[in-house]
């Protein structure tokens, strides 16, 4: 049961004086008598059983009670305020707040900008690289686009792109030390943007989990590693999405023709009912009209591609 809480018109009567010092000025604000703002204090007062305000006179200062409660008040009244104008404004106008999975940020995202400026150059994004699902709930994030499983509670969310993973080097790296056989990777570099797990998946399904692994180095996102490779320090897995333009432009080669789906995806997600405000809803629906087509790799110029041939129980657990 969800806990009763005091009357609103007190405690909009209570933050109002406290902030300002003032049962006058309070009045002032919300546009009431001051002896309406001194009832409603004192109705407070008496359904919490405490002494908000030390009276002095004409004075008003704040009782040890009164300075506990401001703070919590002042910030939920803030969030209620906030929340009002981000659903009450303008669909084509006013700022948005996007988190958003680094790699697909810089790679994906960033690239397309000036299409969804052209069509909304009223609307000013600030964009932050991050994939963490605890923004969903914070009030200072709008929009977040994450890659995950999805399972993060009360939330709106909506499943944008599915993955496919394979490896992928800089061209000069594989010219200068070729990619002949899978067990040519034990002459390179691995580059990882997770625990491993990504890499263990992709090499059961190449049939080549007793590959002699050489030096390995770890990322804290799929940007790092990617950047890493492109600046020929090793191999890593690239994904149906935000390795495609780099494949397309030749800053990344395909050396093997196999592919795995990746156990997470992307999701948009915002706050329940977020989703409905109009500037939300404008760039939620700019993100899926945008959204590339899944239907497996992306073809890239990569001469000499090795070809491997799926295990099927590997096939099986990554499915």
């Amino acid at each position: 049961m969800a806990q009763r809480l005091p009357p609103l018109n007190p405690l909009r009567a209570f933050e109002a004086a406290a902030r300002h010092g003032s049962l006058t000025k309070a009045a002032a604000e919300l546009n009431v008598t001051h002896g309406a703002i001194s009832h409603q204090v004192r109705a407070l007062e008496a359904t919490l059983d405490v002494k908000l305000f030390e009276r002095s006179g004409q004075k008003l200062r704040l009782s040890p009670h009164g300075a506990e409660l401001l703070p919590t008040l002042s910030s939920a009244f803030d969030s209620i305020a906030a929340a009002t104008a981000r659903l009450t404004r303008p669909a084509s106008s006013g700022s948005l707040t996007v988190n958003c999975v680094p790699a697909l940020l810089s790679f994906w995202l960033i690239p397309r900008l000036g299409s969804f400026t052209a069509q909304y150059p009223g609307i000013r994004l600030t964009l932050n690289a991050a994939n963490d699902p605890a923004a969903i709930a914070s009030s200072d994030v709008d929009v977040c686009v994450l890659y995950g499983d999805g399972d993060w509670g009360d939330c709106w969310q909506r499943r944008w792109s599915n993955l496919e993973l394979f490896p992928v080097a800089s061209p000069t790296l594989v010219n200068n030390r070729p990619v002949r056989t899978i067990r040519d990777l034990s002459d390179h570099v691995i580059l990882h943007a997770d625990d491993g797990r990504e890499w263990h998946t992709w090499l059961a399904a190449a049939d080549a989990l007793d590959l002699d692994r050489g030096a390995q180095h770890h990322f804290s996102d799929a940007r790092l590693s990617i950047e890493a490779a492109v600046h020929g320090q090793g191999l890593a897995l690239g994904d149906t999405v935000t390795a495609s333009s780099l494949l397309s432009r030749g800053q990344l080669v395909a050396p093997f023709n196999l592919s795995v789906p990746a156990v997470d995806a992307f999701y948009v997600a915002c706050r329940s009912g977020l989703s409905r405000a109009p500037i939300v809803k404008v760039f939620i629906d700019w993100l899926f009209s945008e959204r590339p087509e899944t239907g497996g790799r992306p073809e890239a110029a990569a001469g000499g591609r090795v070809a491997l041939r799926r295990r099927r129980s590997a096939a099986r657990a990554a499915g």
